[in-house]
């Protein structure tokens, strides 16, 4: 029987010491190709153009373009493409960003050698995954009991829906004002008055609270 050819991996991630633990994990562990790496989210972006990867893994903070723009960008030019987001960030609103933008997989970089390789390997096969700590803080919050009484949440204007609309969908302050063509100051503006409506204290419970009102859905992308 022919062997499988190695699964052709990117590594995106600013630190040296990172991508070159992650080379050796993939390579020596989970018999991939490692074809290229990226030290920013712009030069993740051209790789992936050039390189045409199976499977990136994809930090969420890095230089001249953040984690979720560059996996926004990448599945815009090559919506097949598939990519885990490998993080330290545990705040549900990068998951959301990176899901949002496309991402298979969103991954905490404390994941052992081998729960990454089968990690890969699943989001090869076409598998989605979240890391279990986040996909069960997520849940905790989608379940929570509707606020009754003095504590439930005012209207929303129409154009406080359409910035909480993308905020949900992974947008920062600064996409939110280019998309709506406004200034970032008043997107943070709405942003606070919306909080403040919802009787939320972060972007990550006004975007389920937007989930719950089906304003937005898991199955958008931006």
């Amino acid at each position: 029987m022919t062997a499988a050819p190695p699964i052709r991996m990117l590594i995106a991630d600013d630190h040296t010491l990172m991508r070159q633990g992650l080379r050796e994990i993939c390579e020596g562990l989970g018999g991939c190709q490692v074809v290229g790496e990226a030290r920013s989210g712009l030069e993740a972006v051209a790789l992936c153009r050039t390189t045409r990867p199976d499977v990136t893994l994809m930090d969420m903070s890095m230089p001249e373009m953040d984690g979720a723009a560059a996996i926004r960008r990448i599945m815009q030019e090559r919506p097949t493409s598939r990519i885990i987001a490998l993080t330290m960030y545990r705040d549900e609103s990068y998951l959301l960003a990176a899901v949002r933008g496309g991402a298979r997989a969103y991954l905490l970089k404390t994941v052992d050698a081998a729960d990454l390789i089968d990690a890969i390997k699943a989001v090869h096969r076409g598998e989605y995954l979240v890391d279990p700590i986040i996909a069960a803080r997520v849940l905790g919050e989608l379940h929570l009991p509707q606020p009754t009484g003095a504590s439930r949440p005012a209207p929303l204007a129409d154009k406080e829906v359409e910035v909480l609309r993308l905020l949900a969908k992974g947008y920062d302050n600064n996409d939110i004002a280019d998309e709506l063509h406004l200034s970032v100051h008043t997107v943070s503006n709405r942003l606070r008055t919306i909080f403040e409506k919802l009787h939320v204290t972060n972007r990550t419970q006004a975007a389920l609270y937007a989930l719950r009102q089906g304003w937005a859905s898991l199955d958008d992308a931006s």
